[in-house]
């Protein structure tokens, strides 16, 4: 039997389309989700098991690592997808909005790492982490910088990680930039950002999910963060 591939925050955008990507080609799928979208019964009628999961305290993160260990006892592979993009303002405490990002970026995919390691190292075959971190971590950014922070210790991870469990198990990262605009964004800013890449296109979540299951698919890489950005570092 094909062991789960486990993908949190899966309701929305690209977390959900790599979920529905696996289930179409029968890979099992456990998705977590911190708000119940109509996407979760959309993933649960294709096939998936779906799972509640707040990530915001450590006593949230301890529910869900139970929870998972009650669903299987191996993993193929742990996207960790879920991510939170709280900005800097006056109206809010900066150590809050640290501890906040730290949290879901930083603290939940190392705690979920430690606690399933064997569930990803009862496989006979080489399985996969893939931490989903940001264009950001390169550049810096002045309007989000504790998440941008929070995505740089991210992508450490993925080295640390990487050199913990190999050879059995690839740790690598994802660092997109623009994938896809939200349903509101104005035509001004439409074009505004499009202009930041070379190649001067928002691909949509097809790009991601290629990439991700590149990078599920190949031997020979681990350590690795992959750029998903057109160029964006060289304009």
């Amino acid at each position: 039997m094909t062991a789960p591939i486990l993908i949190t925050g899966a309701s929305q955008r690209i977390g959900l389309a790599y979920a529905m990507h696996c289930l179409e080609r029968g890979t099992p799928v456990i998705a977590t989700y911190r708000t119940h979208r109509s996407a979760v019964d959309t993933l649960e009628q294709a096939g998936a098991r779906c799972l509640h999961a707040d990530f915001a305290t450590n006593q949230g993160i301890d529910s869900f690592i139970n929870a998972l260990l009650e669903e299987t006892s191996a993993l193929r592979a742990i996207i960790h997808n879920a991510s939170d993009w709280l900005p800097e303002s006056p109206d809010t405490d900066p150590a809050d909005v640290m501890a906040a990002m730290m949290q879901i970026h930083s603290t939940t995919p190392y705690r979920i790492n430690l606690a399933c390691r064997h569930l990803l190292e009862n496989s006979d075959a080489v399985t996969d982490i893939v931490h989903m971190t940001d264009y950001v971590v390169e550049k810096g950014s002045a309007k989000h910088i504790a998440y941008a922070a929070s995505k740089a210790a991210l992508e450490n991870l993925t080295r640390s990680f990487a050199r913990l469990l190999s050879p059995g198990v690839k740790v690598n990262s994802v660092a997109p930039s623009l994938i896809m605009f939200n349903e509101g964004d104005s035509e001004a800013y439409r074009e505004k950002t499009l202009k930041k890449s070379l190649l001067g296109i928002a691909p949509g979540e097809v790009a991601a999910v290629e990439t991700l299951q590149f990078l599920l698919d190949n031997p020979y890489i681990t350590g690795r963060s992959i750029g998903l950005d057109g160029g964006r570092h060289l304009v």
